[in-house]
């Protein structure tokens, strides 16, 4: 008790009592600009398919990509993260569809700057594993293992067909040692100095990515616990954080999101670049699926999710529902 009989003398609820003071004191501020938009394409469909694992997204077709690209900038949204989806009939042990120029991601990221221009930042995902018959980040070596070094001369030609193309930042994603490295020469080399690179760059071997498998028709066999990244480490991130910074990583990104806040954490508290956070399809199944059956307020728990992302240290939250989370934010000033 203090001199003037007053206990406890520290109240800080006092800080809590209306909606006004606790917008005034509060620590973490999200912002439409933090969000980003996965989305998907698909080749040769007319009308948008439905993601039945991940209730409220779509395959999308060009015209509907377009739409919400423009409804994504309108709602204040920071940018766009484009995966394409090849025919079946395309995808071969070399992803070929994946540098093809008029490949489903190539047009699709032409569709999205003639709509947009540079008001929406456009960004893609340079990866393999949409384009392959067997469904790995790479192209597989005698053995059927992915080889590294054949999987990189294959991402400089997809990062230049990207960069062809008019994307604004390309996302190496498939965890191949020196991928950042090589993705900036292949873009140097061809005059593209200003396309940036987001490092994948502490991406783990998640059970949540199951969703996503459907989203992007995956035709994986096995698994990737050989290039992924093992949830039991935490030094080896720091040691991927070193090595994708060296080789001239404009921004980094930790994913998935939620369970590895430590993780984002930790880069966040390391780097003076931009840090971002990719808030996956397990993810966002769960609130979905857990507020269909209403176990818990499904838009709290989309902000609260959000937040708790920011809070750990990223400045960009990839997530399937940045619209409609920056929409509510928009309401809400």
């Amino acid at each position: 008790m203090n001199s003037y009989g007053s206990f406890p003398g520290a109240r800080p609820r006092r800080l809590r009592t209306t909606p006004a003071l606790r917008r005034m004191v509060a620590e973490t501020r999200l912002h439409p600009a933090d969000l980003i938009l996965p989305a998907f394409v698909r080749e040769g469909i007319t009308e948008p398919v439905p993601i039945q694992a991940m209730p409220g997204v779509v395959q999308h077709t060009r015209d509907t990509l377009r739409k919400a690209a423009v409804e994504a900038l309108e709602a204040g949204v920071s940018g766009i993260m484009l995966f394409g989806v090849p025919e079946d009939a395309k995808k071969d042990g070399a992803g070929t569809a994946g540098t093809d120029p008029d490949g489903i991601l190539q047009v699709a990221i032409r569709d999205v700057r003639a709509e947009v221009g540079d008001d929406l930042v456009i960004m893609s995902d340079l990866c393999l594993d949409e384009y392959t018959d067997h469904g790995h980040c790479g192209v597989l070596d005698a053995d059927g293992r992915v080889d590294n070094d054949a999987t990189l001369e294959r991402y400089a030609e997809m990062a230049q067909v990207q960069a062809d193309a008019g994307v604004h930042v390309v996302g190496p994603s498939g965890m191949m040692d020196g991928q950042v490295g090589v993705v900036r020469d292949a873009l140097d080399t061809i005059g593209k100095e200003d396309v940036a690179i987001l490092a994948y760059t502490a991406k783990y071997s998640s059970a949540f990515y199951g969703p996503f498998r459907e989203a992007v028709g995956s035709s994986l066999k096995g698994d990737r616990k050989t290039y992924q990244q093992d949830p039991a480490n935490l030094r080896e991130s720091m040691r991927e954080l070193a090595l994708d910074l060296e080789e001239g990583a404009d921004m980094v990104m930790v994913k998935p999101a939620g369970p590895y806040l430590d993780v984002l954490a930790q880069v966040a508290a390391s780097v003076h670049v931009p840090v971002a956070a990719y808030q996956i399809s397990g993810e966002y199944a769960m609130v979905e699926a857990a507020a269909d059956k209403g176990w818990i307020d499904r838009d709290r728990a989309i902000l609260e999710t959000l937040t708790g992302i920011r809070r750990a240290g990223a400045q960009m939250i990839l997530t399937y529902w940045a619209t409609e989370a920056a929409q509510k934010l928009g309401r809400a000033v």
